[in-house]
């Protein structure tokens, strides 16, 4: 299937410096309650407005994951981390000037704001900020975060590449931005920072 195959928009944008006008029409379709595919530092992402519930609900059903599931999201900021959380511990804090950029997911207590399709009602969220220039672009531009979970269905191999996303989703998606073949590579380590001391949920690049 060739990119925008299905009528879905695909726009080339550059990993390394992409292009605020392509960024900027991504978050106009996040805003409007659309999906939009990116570029991870190891996969492709498959992003949505992370407190509009019927948003998040679309990606859950296009990847046709179990709704007892909580969907993780992507952060550009500690600040945007104190609009989703009722508390940022001082040992959360400290994870997250230390390791932020990178691989790690905090797990910290939800606000009542963000959605149950986020929280798959655990009453609390993972957050993270990414290093890849388009996947934190992209929530700077909307000025919200967005969900990230990989833009596959679930089970199935996460893809690295735009085709592969097409080929996959094409039929779920307003758009998709191509910024060539991610590296692939383990996903994040995720820390439950709600209790002492904090619990590992999934092993990752960054050590417990």
């Amino acid at each position: 299937m060739k990119p925008g195959a299905l009528g879905v928009r695909v726009r080339t944008i550059s990993s390394s410096a992409p292009d605020d006008a392509c960024l900027g029409e991504a978050a106009a379709v996040l805003a409007r309650g659309g999906l939009v595919a990116f570029p991870t530092e190891t996969f492709y992402g498959l992003g949505a407005m992370a407190l509009d519930p019927a948003a998040v609900r679309r990606v859950v059903e296009a990847k046709g994951r179990p709704e007892s599931k909580p969907v993780l999201l992507l952060v550009d900021s500690i600040a945007m981390v104190e609009r989703l959380a009722t508390e940022i511990t001082p040992a959360a804090r400290a994870l997250m000037h230390r390791h932020w950029p990178g691989a790690l997911t905090l797990v910290v207590r939800a606000r009542a704001e963000v959605p149950v399709e986020v929280t798959a009602g655990t009453g609390t969220v993972g957050v993270r900020l990414s290093p890849h220039p388009v996947a934190t672009g992209l929530v700077r531009a909307l000025g919200r975060p967005i969900t990230a979970p990989s833009a596959n269905p679930s089970g199935s191999a996460p893809p690295t590449t735009a085709r592969e996303v097409l080929e996959a989703l094409a039929g779920a998606l307003d758009l998709v931005l191509d910024g060539g073949p991610t590296a692939g590579g383990a996903a994040s380590t995720v820390l439950d920072v709600t209790g002492d001391p904090p619990r590992v949920i999934r092993r990752g690049p960054i050590a417990p």
